[in-house]
């Protein structure tokens, strides 16, 4: 993009932009274009990002406490937010908010088991104690993944380095070719057609049919994982959307059943979800203008992710957008924080491309193929109604850090206050 293209949309994002000062008025804008809707996504560009986690949970406190929300979907395995739903509910033996995080194990752990869910869940357990006394219902936590995704590709691999090591690792390296796409899933078709991104379909399914028809692999612990799994696999990568987006169809079938149930026990359902911006994207096609879609962006910083699947986290230094990114043009505003009400001033936006690049970063990051690996052509405007941008982050700090984290990208090398 020309430059004085990217200073025109900067002078017209000025005038639309809220800027963030840190004070109780910071979401007095969000909050008016929230209003009454029934259910609220909000959106991450990362699985690993201090400032996205943080700003989640306060507004989730928020429609808890204001607008009666009372249900909080996180796109994590059903078993392990159940057992965090039974904790806030004073139903289960864990005694601390910590131990309620116990079965959040998985690749990737820190996703879950981080400071800013622990200390979220710890308040919803507090805000529930207190919920009857101020006349209002509990608020419960929920997973969206009923069939426990990340599980199941636990599950194969686990078995495969015990009986085939070298099978192993040719799983691992096609579980990364799956997951750059799995942050956007809808670029998927166009890729698989014009050859802009290596298909993995034959590798993966091969891999697991392999492994399925080899009767050392039946007497597996639980061989009903690995049938799943590559179900789940041979559907998800067919070369169309609609297969694609098999699993955020699975997820959005959860949410709508769990909405409905929760409408049935409490006359009204009010829904908050935490999910990567993509997964958010999905959700406002299904729902419409029943919901109100929050996004996060960044411009630069550091990102709790793996270099590649199943390894350790690390913190790792996010490469500064590129010049034809959205990321890009709204650093180029100056602002280092601020809120852009999509939704409330769309004729001021009119500068606003109709499409630019946008970045998505999942469980791994590899920096040196960003272009490739975590950018997507996105329609802003058409994806969100309001987008908060950071444009230096930090990043999250899980519970058991690796020393790989401890050992990366100090947090104090960020500007302070940023």
């Amino acid at each position: 993009m020309a430059p004085a293209a990217e200073s025109r949309l900067a002078i017209d994002l000025t005038h639309a932009l809220v800027p963030l000062k840190g004070g109780a008025g910071d979401d007095e804008t969000l909050f008016g274009i929230i209003r009454d809707a029934p259910v609220v996504l909000i959106g991450a560009p990362t699985h690993g990002t201090h400032e996205f986690y943080r700003a989640r949970a306060e507004i989730t406190k928020r429609l808890i406490e204001d607008r009666g929300f009372t249900a909080v979907c996180v796109e994590g395995d059903w078993p392990d937010a159940y057992r965090v739903n039974r904790y806030v509910r004073g139903a289960s033996d864990d005694a601390e908010a910590v131990e309620s995080l116990g079965g959040s194990r998985r690749f990737p752990a820190w996703k879950w088991r981080n400071a800013e869910v622990l200390d979220f869940v710890a308040w919803l357990r507090e805000d529930n104690d207190s919920a009857a006394a101020m006349r209002r219902p509990e608020a419960g936590f929920y997973g969206l993944d009923p069939y426990s995704t990340y599980a199941s590709i636990e599950t194969v691999l686990a078995y495969l380095d015990r009986v085939d090591p070298q099978a192993a690792t040719r799983a691992r390296r096609h579980y990364e070719c799956l997951q750059p796409l799995e942050a956007h899933p809808e670029r998927y078709g166009l890729a698989a057609e014009t050859g802009a991104h290596p298909i993995c379909r034959d590798d993966v399914i091969a891999e697991l049919l392999a492994a399925h028809r080899k009767a050392r692999y039946a007497e597996m612990d639980d061989a009903r994982m690995v049938s799943r799994a590559e179900n789940y696999y041979r559907a998800m990568l067919d070369e169309s959307v609609s297969t694609w987006n098999l699993r955020n169809e699975r997820m959005l079938d959860t949410l709508q059943r769990l909405a409905n149930q929760l409408a049935v026990q409490q006359r009204s359902a009010k829904v908050v979800v935490w999910a990567h911006n993509s997964h958010v994207g999905l959700a406002r096609r299904r729902f419409g203008d029943r919901v109100v879609a929050i996004g996060f962006t960044t411009y630069t910083g550091t990102v709790t992710a793996a270099s590649r699947w199943q390894a350790p986290e690390e913190r790792i230094r996010i490469v500064p957008a590129r010049g034809d990114s959205y990321e890009y043009l709204f650093h180029a505003t100056n602002v280092p924080r601020f809120l852009v009400p999509l939704r409330l001033h769309r004729p001021k936006l009119a500068g606003l491309p109709q499409q630019a690049r946008e970045r998505a970063i999942g469980a791994v990051y590899r920096p040196e193929t960003e272009l490739h690996s975590h950018y997507f052509t996105a329609r802003l405007i058409d994806q969100f109604d309001a987008v908060y941008h950071f444009d230096v982050t930090r990043a999250l700090e899980p519970l058991e850090p690796s020393a790989l984290w401890k050992s990366g990208e100090s947090p104090e090398s960020c500007p302070a206050g940023l």
